[in-house]
C-alpha cells in the first residue's frame, strides 16, 4: 500500500470511529461493542483493502499509553488496600484459567500438544485493560469492585504474556522446568517494578528541570513508552514497568506539574487515549478477515474448530466464575474462623466481578506473534477472536443490565472526609491566608473587597458543609445567572470582533478568559 493511501486509510478509520461511536451513544451500547462489530462487518466489504498490523507494533503502540492512563488515574490508596484481591485475580485467576483452557483444549483436540494447549490458555486468559476501561465507563460500581477490576486489568496482561512465552518455548523445545519458570516469573515481575520506578524517578528529575511547558508535556506523554521499552530491553515485564511508572506519575504529578501544564496535558492525553482505544477495537474487528482468509473462508472451518471455539469461550467464562466464587468461599471460611482481614465480597459483587472479564488487544495481538511452525497456530487465532467477540459484545453489552439487576452493595468504608468537608477545609485554609494578608503591617485594611468576598465564601461553605443539598440548589441558580452573563459577554466580544473593532489577538485572549471562567462555573455547578 502506498504511503498516501495508508494515510488516507487512517483518516477513513478515524471517521469510522466517529460514526460508530455516535451510533453507540444513540443505541446506548458500549462504544467498544459498536466499534468491534462495525470493524468486523466492514472488513468483509468487497473492495476494501486488507488491514494488517504487525503484532509487536500493536503491543508497543497501543498497550503502554492505555496502561499508563489506567495507572495514572488509579486510586493508589485503594490499590494498596486491595492488593491481595488484585493479585488473586491478576495472577491466580489468569493461571487457573490458563490451566482450565489448556485441559479443555486437549480434551477437544488430543492431537494438539499440551504446551500448545496451555499457550492458547495464556492467550485468552487475561481480561484486557482497554476492554475493561471501555466497557466500565458507562456503569457505576462500588469502590471495592472498581479497585479490583482496575488493578486486575493493569497487572494481568503481564501474567498472561509471561505464561504465553513459557508455553511457546516449551512447545518448540519440548522441555519445561517448573522451578526455572517460577524463578523467571519472579525475576520478570520484580524487575518490571524496579525498571518502572527508575524510569519514573528519571521523569521526576527531568520534569523539575525543564523550563518549557511543551517539553514537560511531551516528556509526560513519552513516559509510558519509555517505561515499556526499557522493561522489554532488559528482558523484564514492560507491562509492569509501565504500570509502576504510571502509578508513580499519578502520585507525584500534583507536586511537579503546574495547573496550566496539567490542564493542557490532560486534554491532549484524553484525545490520544480515545483515538487509540477506538482504533484498537476497529483493528480487532478488521483482523477477523485475515484470520478467516488464512483458513480458506468461513465454510472451510472444520467442525472440530467450531467445537473448540465454543469450548474455549465457555471454559474462559466458567473458570472466572469458579475462581472468584471459590475465593469467596475461602474468605468466608476465614472470616468465620475469626480472621478479621478476610472480607468476602458477597454474592452480588462476586457475580458482577465474574461477568466483567472482557478480552481485547493482548488476546488479539499475542497469537499473531506465534512462530509459523507452532502447532495449531491458526486455530489459536480463530479461538482468540471468538473469545474477544463474545466477551466484549455479550458480556460488555449486558454488564450494565446485570449491575442494575444484581444491585451490588458498596461495603467498602468511605474515607473520613466527604466532598463537602474537603471543600470546607480548603476554603478555610484559603480564608486564613486572605484574613492575614488583607491588612498591612500597621493593621490597615488594604484589600477590603477581597476580604469581603472570602468572608461571603466562608459563610456559604459553612452552610454547604452542614447541608450540601440545600446549599447546592441555591448555588446552581446563582451559577445559571453567571453562565448567561458569560454567554452575553461572549456574544458581545464576537460582535465587536466581527465589526473590526478589535484584533484577533485580543479576541483569542479574552475568549480564553471566558472559557476558563465558564469551565469553572460549570464545574462548581456540578454538571
Amino acid at each position: 500500500m502506498h504511503a498516501v493511501e495508508a494515510f488516507e486509510l487512517v483518516l477513513a478509520l478515524l471517521a469510522l470511529v466517529i460514526g460508530l461511536h455516535w451510533l453507540a451513544l444513540k443505541l446506548r451500547w458500549p462504544p467498544a461493542t459498536a466499534l468491534l462489530v462495525g470493524g468486523g462487518a466492514l472488513a468483509f466489504i468487497p473492495g476494501l483493502p486488507a488491514i494488517t498490523l504487525d503484532p509487536e507494533l500493536a503491543l508497543v503502540l497501543f498497550l503502554p499509553p492505555l496502561l499508563m492512563d489506567g495507572a495514572y488515574y488509579t486510586a493508589l490508596g485503594r490499590f494498596r488496600r486491595h492488593l491481595p484481591g488484585i493479585l488473586s485475580l491478576a495472577v491466580g485467576a489468569v493461571v487457573f484459567t490458563t490451566l482450565v483452557v489448556g485441559v479443555v483444549a486437549h480434551m477437544i483436540l488430543p492431537s494438539l500438544p499440551w504446551a500448545a494447549c496451555f499457550a492458547l490458555g495464556a492467550i485468552v486468559s487475561p481480561p484486557d485493560a482497554v476492554s475493561a476501561r471501555a466497557v466500565l465507563k458507562g456503569v457505576h460500581l462500588p469502590r471495592r469492585l472498581e479497585a479490583l477490576l482496575e488493578g486486575e486489568s493493569l497487572l494481568n496482561d503481564a501474567t498472561g504474556l509471561i505464561l504465553f512465552r513459557f508455553a511457546v518455548a516449551a512447545t518448540l523445545s519440548g522441555v519445561f522446568h517448573t522451578g526455572e519458570a517460577l524463578q523467571s516469573f519472579a525475576f520478570v515481575a520484580i524487575g518490571g517494578v524496579a525498571v518502572g520506578a527508575v524510569v519514573a524517578k528519571g521523569w521526576v528529575f527531568l520534569a523539575k528541570r525543564l523550563n518549557d511547558r511543551m517539553l514537560v508535556m511531551l516528556s509526560t506523554i513519552l513516559l509510558c513508552w519509555a517505561a515499556y521499552l526499557a522493561g522489554e530491553a532488559v528482558h523484564v515485564s514492560g507491562v509492569i514497568a509501565t504500570v509502576t511508572a504510571g502509578l508513580a506519575m499519578g502520585w507525584y504529578q500534583h507536586e511537579i506539574l503546574s495547573a496550566e501544564i496539567r490542564l493542557r496535558a490532560n486534554s491532549a492525553w484524553f484525545i490520544l487515549v480515545f483515538v487509540l482505544e477506538a482504533l484498537v477495537f476497529i483493528l480487532i474487528g478488521f483482523s477477523l478477515r485475515a484470520a478467516i482468509e488464512r483458513i480458506g473462508g468461513i465454510t472451510a472451518i472444520p467442525l472440530a474448530w467450531v467445537s473448540m471455539m465454543v469450548a474455549v469461550v465457555l471454559a474462559v467464562t466458567v473458570a472466572r466464575f469458579v475462581w472468584i466464587f471459590a475465593s469467596e468461599a475461602v474468605l468466608e471460611t476465614a472470616r468465620k474462623l475469626g480472621i478479621e482481614r478476610a472480607r468476602p465480597l458477597g454474592w452480588r459483587q462476586a457475580t458482577v466481578l465474574s461477568w466483567a472479564g472482557m478480552r481485547g488487544v493482548v488476546t488479539q495481538a499475542v497469537p499473531l506473534t506465534l512462530p509459523t511452525d507452532m502447532p495449531g497456530r491458526d486455530l489459536m487465532l480463530v479461538c482468540a477472536f471468538a473469545v474477544i467477540f463474545v466477551t466484549v459484545v455479550v458480556q460488555g453489552s449486558s454488564l450494565g443490565l446485570l449491575i442494575r439487576k444484581v444491585a451490588p452493595v458498596d461495603a467498602d468504608p468511605p474515607a473520613q472526609m466527604a466532598l463537602p468537608a474537603a471543600e470546607g477545609a480548603m476554603a478555610h485554609a484559603r480564608s486564613e491566608v486572605v484574613e492575614r494578608l488583607a491588612y498591612d503591617e500597621d493593621g490597615t485594611l488594604i484589600h477590603p473587597m477581597m476580604l469581603e468576598e472570602h468572608r461571603k465564601r466562608m459563610r456559604f461553605m459553612e452552610r454547604y458543609t452542614a447541608e450540601p443539598a440545600a446549599a447546592m440548589d441555591g448555588l446552581r441558580s446563582h451559577f445559571d445567572v453567571l453562565l448567561q452573563a458569560i454567554a452575553a459577554s461572549r456574544a458581545e466580544l464576537i460582535r465587536i470582533h466581527r465589526a473590526g473593532l478589535i484584533e484577533d489577538e485580543v479576541l483569542h485572549e479574552l475568549e480564553r478568559d471566558l472559557d476558563i471562567e465558564e469551565m469553572a462555573m460549570i464545574f462548581q455547578r456540578g454538571d
